[in-house]
């Protein structure tokens, strides 16, 4: 079993109980809530007779069901307005911070919680959506829970859970221009499979990771999930320090100092045991597309379409799925594949680097005659950031939506839908059947400067051909 990991040392920190059974009582440090999985467990609570345990470590925002191009109260759909309202009276009940719309600090619950300072090393960090793996890039121990379990979060400020084994993912090398974090986690995953990491939490190391900025990291963390692991996370380091130091929830003064002697201590040490390791070099890494219905059915933008000569035979019939669906034949070279819509955002890829590398693209080019391309930034935050640079401006001047903040496309559970067979050039994390709101429309996942590329082409296109971008920069204050 692992010893001495990042992931063993915030487990132990956090273990309140053995429990019958073999699993553990988990402290958790942070809960974050959305309109979407809270209504029943407050709901639960109330018939229970039970107030929330610990409010101050609650913290709720509303995003998945968010229109994104007029927030106007009530939304048209009776549906989100009635969860977004429950939302806010159960916080206002319970005594729980909501960053609601209009207040400068609503978005996307996987922005906002990192851009506020609230996600810190150390941390357990629990929501109710599958993709809080993302908080694991500052050092913490986050992952996505079940409506029962926000439930039993609210009411005890813990979780029953098993402890997972760790595997190391270390990537040497350098990304080469045009390859970003989500080309690598692509690719991880399409090596490992999507259920290659059942079972584990995934520490990110090495040189490659060290160079990566800290939106790049969550990014990374981000699809963990996809890859089967519960938990991914990077250990913090001076990068996260320099993150964190100045924002809203950071510690302050003699308390910084101490707590970056702290968070310094966290990190796995030369001496750590993994179960497993996987190595992977970054140089040989090409902005990679997702050509079927998962995230690890995806290639480099100069591959074609796998064969099944060329597919693992257990994973065949998914292959042979997958062709039908996406109407794409083996051998087919994914570049060139056409599309029809092309979304920028979600919390794969909202970020304020995320946008700069996009606008990059789309800076002084036209979006292709009958292409709807959108923008979608991941906070309120981004978007002003965005704007105060003119990365607004770039996307409209070249054809593109610039929209509100919220999750939109990546899941659709908003007015944000693809129609019919439509298909999606996504920076978003899911590509399953049906995942961008129509029971047929067809996804292909890819990093934000690579859907520019698509949305400037009309088709799937290499990146590397238009522009070399510049090194990604955290967002502003």
């Amino acid at each position: 079993m692992s010893a001495g990991t990042l992931y063993d040392k915030v487990w132990e920190l956090h273990r309140v109980a053995e429990l019958p059974g073999g699993s553990s009582q988990l402290f958790i440090g942070l809960h974050l809530i959305h309109e979407v999985t809270s209504p029943q467990a407050f709901t639960a609570l109330a018939d229970l007779g039970l107030a929330v345990r610990h409010p101050e470590r609650t913290v709720a925002t509303v995003d998945h069901i968010v229109p994104t191009t007029s927030q106007q109260r009530p939304f048209a759909d009776p549906l989100a307005e009635a969860m977004l309202a429950s939302l806010e009276a159960n916080c206002a009940q319970h005594g729980i911070t909501l960053h609601g719309l209009g207040s400068g600090r609503q978005g996307i619950v996987h922005v906002i919680a990192p851009e506020l300072g609230l996600t810190q090393p150390g941390m357990t960090v629990a929501c109710g959506d599958s993709h809080t793996s993302t908080h694991g890039a500052f050092g913490a121990i986050a992952f996505g829970i079940g409506t029962s379990q926000v439930r039993d979060v609210l009411a005890s400020q813990s979780l029953a859970m098993n402890k997972l084994k760790v595997r190391r993912i270390w990537v040497e090398g350098a990304l080469q221009p045009g390859v970003y974090a989500k080309d690598l986690v692509l690719h991880v995953i399409r090596s490992l499979g999507v259920k290659g990491g059942v079972g584990y939490a995934y520490e990110f190391a090495g040189p490659a990771i060290a160079a990566l900025a800290m939106e790049e990291r969550m990014t990374l963390c981000n699809m963990a999930i996809e890859g089967g692991a519960r938990v991914g996370y990077c250990n913090p380091d001076a990068t996260t320090f320099a993150y964190l130091q100045g924002r809203p929830y950071a510690p302050t003064a003699a308390a910084w100092d101490r707590a970056v002697a702290w968070w310094s201590g966290l990190a796995s040490g030369p001496d750590a045991v993994f179960d497993d390791e996987v190595r992977f070099d970054a140089a040989t890494i090409a902005p990679t597309v997702t050509w079927g219905i998962t995230p690890g059915q995806g290639i480099g933008v100069d591959e074609t379409v796998p064969t099944l000569e060329q597919t693992a035979a257990e994973e065949r019939p998914l292959a042979e799925e997958a062709y039908r669906y996406m109407d794409l034949l083996p051998g087919t070279p994914i570049a060139g594949v056409p599309v029809d819509v092309c979304f920028i955002g979600s919390c794969t890829n909202g970020r304020l680097s995320d946008l700069r590398a996009a606008a990059a693209v789309a800076r002084g080019r036209q979006v292709a005659p009958g292409i709807k391309a959108f923008v979608v930034p991941g906070s309120e935050q981004v978007a002003a950031a965005a704007e105060a640079e003119g990365l607004d401006a770039v996307f409209r001047a070249a054809g593109f939506e610039w929209r509100q903040p919220g999750c939109s496309m990546c899941l659709a559970m908003n007015p944000d839908r693809l129609e019919g067979r439509q298909i999606s050039a996504s920076s978003s994390n899911r590509n399953f059947k049906g995942r961008q709101g129509s029971a047929s429309g067809r996804t292909l996942l890819m990093s934000p400067a690579m859907v520019a590329a698509a949305a400037i082409a009309g088709h799937v296109a290499d990146v590397r051909q238009l522009v070399a971008p510049t090194p990604s920069i955290e967002s502003s204050r």
